[in-house]
C-alpha cells in the first residue's frame, strides 16, 4: 500500500526523512540555514557602487563558489565557524539587486515595471516599498513536518499577487492596508523571537511574500540565530526573483492550484499560470526539500487535480505533496453563486477520493485527510 506522511509517522519514517533531509539537519541546529552560507560567500564589489549589469555578474559568479560551499557544509567537508563574514557579501549583493529590481519592479510574473520606491506608487500588487505584516505566530495548522512541538513561525504578510474569487484570507491579501509596516531590522527581530520561543522554521506567507522580497532578504543581514526559511507561496515569481530567492530557502512550500491557463484566469486573474508556476516548481525542486500544495477545487479534478498531479510525478520526484480538501467558498463567490457555480460548493467526498486515486496511481507521498 502506497505511503501517505501524517502526523503520526512523518518524524520517524525514513521515506519523510530523507525528502526533508536538509530541513531537519538546520532545523535541529547540525546544518547552518543556507541565508547563513551566503553570508559568508565573499563579493569583490560593493553593491551599491557598481551597475546593474556588474551586479548580475557578480551574483551570477557568487552563486558558483555558494554550490561549492554549501556542498562542503552538507557533507561535513566545511564548517561556517572556521570561516568570517565579509564585508561584502552574496547576500549583500542580493539585497541591492533586490532593491533595484524594486524601483523597475519585476519580482512577480506582472511585471509592472512600476518604481515603487516613489511615494504614492504602487505596483500591480497594490504596493509601494514599505513591507506590512498582518500577523506573526506559532502555526500548528501546517503540515505535520513543519510543526512539531515548537510550531511554524509563520509571518503573515500583506498583498498578494492572486485575485482568487474564492480567497479565505482576503482581508490580508486584497486590502494590504491591514497590517504594520515593518522594516528589515523589525523583522529580523520578528524572526529571531520566534526561533527562541522554539518555532521549528520561519515561515513567510500572506497573502503572499513575493512583493516583500526585498525586505526579507534585508532581514537575513540581521538575523542571529540558526532558522530554515521557509518559503510559502503562490509561485508567481519572475524567474529573476527565483534566482535570487533560490539559495536562501532552506524548504520550499508552494501551491500549484491550477491544471491550466483558464481556470487560473477566471478563478484568481492571472495569466500565464501554468508555464510561471510549473518553471518555478521545477526551480524549487532543484534548489532544496519541498512540499507542493494543491487546493482540490469542486468540479476541477479533470481540468486541475489530474493534470497538477501528473505533472508533479513526472518532474518533481522528490516532492511531498498535501492534497488539500478545506475548500470553502468564500470573498466573492457566496455573492455570486451563478457566476461561480462551479466552485459554489464544498468539495465532495467522492471527489477527494478520486484526488487520492490519482496521487497513488502516480506513487506520490502525500498527506491526506484523517
Amino acid at each position: 500500500m502506497l505511503f501517505r506522511f501524517n502526523a503520526l509517522t512523518c518524524w520517524e519514517d525514513r521515506r519523510v526523512r530523507e525528502r526533508l533531509s536538509w530541513y531537519y539537519e538546520v532545523m535541529l541546529n547540525r546544518k547552518p540555514a543556507k541565508f547563513r552560507v551566503c553570508r559568508v560567500i565573499e563579493s569583490s564589489v560593493q553593491p551599491s557602487e557598481v551597475g546593474f549589469e556588474r551586479l548580475l555578474e557578480e551574483h551570477n559568479r557568487l552563486q558558483q563558489r555558494f554550490a561549492d560551499v554549501l556542498d562542503g557544509v552538507r557533507s561535513g567537508a566545511t564548517s561556517l565557524e572556521q570561516m568570517e563574514e565579509p564585508k561584502n557579501s552574496l547576500l549583500d549583493v542580493k539585497i541591492e539587486l533586490a532593491k533595484r529590481m524594486l524601483k523597475k519592479c519585476s519580482f512577480c510574473e506582472w511585471s509592472c515595471r512600476v518604481d515603487r520606491t516613489v511615494e504614492g506608487r504602487r505596483g500591480a500588487c497594490k504596493l509601494g516599498d514599505k513591507s506590512l505584516v498582518s500577523t506573526w505566530f506559532h502555526h500548528y495548522g501546517e503540515e505535520p513536518p513543519l510543526v512539531g512541538s515548537g510550531g511554524s513561525g509563520t509571518i503573515f504578510f500583506t498583498g498578494c499577487t492572486f485575485r482568487c474569487v474564492f480567497c479565505q484570507n482576503w482581508d490580508i491579501s486584497q486590502d494590504w492596508r491591514n497590517g504594520v509596516e515593518i522594516d528589515a531590522r523589525m523583522l529580523a527581530l520578528i524572526i529571531k523571537r520566534l526561533r527562541a520561543d522554539g518555532a521549528l522554521n520561519i515561515n513567510f506567507v500572506g497573502g503572499d511574500p513575493t512583493m516583500h522580497l526585498h525586505t526579507i532578504l534585508e532581514s537575513m543581514r540581521y538575523v542571529d540565530v540558526n532558522v530554515p526559511m521557509l518559503w510559502n507561496s503562490n509561485m508567481y515569481l519572475t524567474e529573476d526573483a527565483m534566482n535570487i530567492l533560490k539559495d536562501v530557502v532552506d524548504i520550499w512550500l508552494p501551491d500549484f492550484k491550477y491544471g491550466n491557463d483558464r481556470c487560473a484566469l477566471r478563478l484568481s486573474k492571472v495569466p500565464r499560470y501554468f508555464e510561471v508556476a510549473s518553471r518555478n516548481h521545477r526551480i524549487a525542486h532543484a534548489n532544496g526539500d519541498i512540499i507542493i500544495r494543491h487546493l482540490v477545487l469542486p468540479n476541477h479534478i479533470e481540468c486541475c487535480t489530474k493534470p497538477v498531479l501528473e505533472w508533479i510525478g513526472e518532474n518533481c520526484p522528490r516532492a511531498l505533496v498535501n492534497i488539500m480538501s478545506q475548500y470553502h467558498p468564500d470573498h466573492l463567490v457566496p455573492s455570486n453563486p451563478d457566476r461561480y457555480r462551479d466552485v459554489a460548493r464544498r468539495l465532495r467526498r467522492d471527489e477527494l477520493e478520486k484526488a487520492y486515486a490519482i496521487a497513488d496511481s502516480l506513487r506520490l507521498v502525500y498527506e491526506p485527510v484523517s
